[in-house]
């Protein structure tokens, strides 16, 4: 099954140089999950200042800056995954740095048929 960790966490909680080895350890997890064959993607996001917003009401398009939800943590980066249950995907979010000063929200993917494939 197919989980997306979505990573949230407070901007400005990491210190440059701790932020720089969080990176490398993060992608240390994914070269082992791609090991074992369940890495799908994984990613940071730039800060949340860069954030575009987009919703349709009535037939109008309003865009606006800035994150949906004026929140302390934000979203920050997710990794997607390919396990057999929740219990792995836990297990993984747990060896991810970002749970070390943050959260991980561990989602199942709706499968869609009909999309395309890379």
């Amino acid at each position: 099954m197919k989980y997306i960790l979505l990573i949230y966490g407070e901007e400005g909680a990491w210190p440059e140089e701790e932020h720089r080895v969080a990176i490398e350890e993060s992608v240390a997890v994914c070269h082992d999950l791609h090991a074992k064959g369940q890495y799908l993607d994984a990613a940071p996001l730039q800060p949340v200042a860069t954030a575009t917003c987009v919703r349709v009401r009535e037939g109008k398009r309003i865009v606006s800056d800035g994150p949906f939800a004026e929140t302390k943590e934000q979203l920050a980066g997710y990794f997607l995954v390919d396990v057999p249950n929740l219990d792995e995907a836990i297990a993984i979010a747990s060896r991810i740095p970002g749970t070390h000063r943050g959260t991980a929200e561990i989602r199942p993917i709706h499968e869609v048929n009909g999309l395309p494939i890379e």
